[in-house]
């Protein structure tokens, strides 16, 4: 199962989102009237050890709008470290013990806002291949400090629409997994307000599974941009920069903690600075 023009499709794809977010980034940057330079992205190729493929890091900082987002692309392949085998025999994917090798590739966003108002933003969509399997996942969702119910209906609307168009059952089965996901068990809560997650999706029909992976991708900038667009300017004191300081503090512990692509992209012996890029600029903890 080599799935050459498969894989290549997706690379391509994942791509070309990339820039497209990019793009819609710093045009963001360049409509908030603050009268410090707009932001842009710092570009730069990603590499792995032994020729394993590589990708785009790209991250902005101290923006008007961004304090700080990174927009990674990556087409990464090798053998699977005995750990990742392992995680992958639990999932009961195929073929794993026969030949270990692998190929990836995908997006990866994180955005820590400006404004305390603004809500951070998680998004990622990837395809993954062994030798006895493929199967897309990924899924977005919103990390306010300071929660508006309108934002939050509005990011899950537009996810909720995305997975209808499909499969009547996704966003619910999705929605949940996304919950169950991003929760902090140490501190029992979640981390944000949601969104959705999912992994190992393979239906039999490559195409189907590709255009639903699509759609995800597709539907962030519609369920983002307007809630960054609304609250970018909005007024913000020092008690709105500590509850935002105080919740990163959050974020960095799940990501460095529990998010399954931080292991394996360190793991796999990924560009650390990539793999870390989620991590926020600051954060507090008492």
């Amino acid at each position: 199962m080599d799935m050459t023009e498969e894989r290549r499709k997706a690379a391509d794809w994942f791509h070309a989102l990339r820039d497209r977010i990019v793009a819609a980034f710093e045009a963001l940057e360049d409509r908030h009237p603050g009268a410090a330079p707009a932001g842009r992205f710092e570009i730069r190729p990603t590499t792995r050890p032994n020729d394993g493929g590589g990708g785009l890091m790209s991250v902005m900082r101290r923006g008007r709008v961004f304090e700080k987002v990174g927009v990674n692309w990556s087409e990464v392949h090798g053998v699977l470290a005995p750990a990742a085998q392992a995680s992958m025999r639990e999932r009961g994917i195929p073929g794993i013990a026969e030949d270990p090798r692998f190929w990836a590739s995908g997006i990866s966003l994180v955005a820590h806002m400006q404004n305390p108002h603004a809500p951070a933003v998680h998004m990622n969509t990837r395809m993954f291949w062994t030798p006895g399997a493929w199967w897309f996942g990924g899924g977005a969702d919103l990390n306010p400090c300071i929660e508006y119910a309108q934002d939050t209906q509005h990011f899950h609307d537009v996810l909720r629409q995305c997975c209808d168009d499909f499969d009547g059952g996704y966003y619910p089965r999705f929605k949940a997994w996304a919950d169950e996901y991003f929760h902090i068990p140490h501190r029992n809560r979640a981390r944000g307000v949601g969104g959705i997650f999912y992994d190992d999706l393979n239906t039999g029909d490559w195409s189907a599974d590709f255009a639903f992976t699509r759609a995800v991708g597709e539907a962030f900038l519609p369920a983002f941009l307007p809630l960054a667009e609304k609250r970018m300017g909005q007024p913000w004191d020092d008690a709105d920069r500590a509850a935002q300081l105080a919740h990163r503090g959050l974020y960095a512990e799940y990501n460095l903690v529990y998010d399954r692509g931080t292991r394996f992209g360190l793991a796999t012996g990924h560009d650390p600075e990539a793999v870390l890029m989620s991590l926020p600029p600051h954060a507090t903890w008492e």
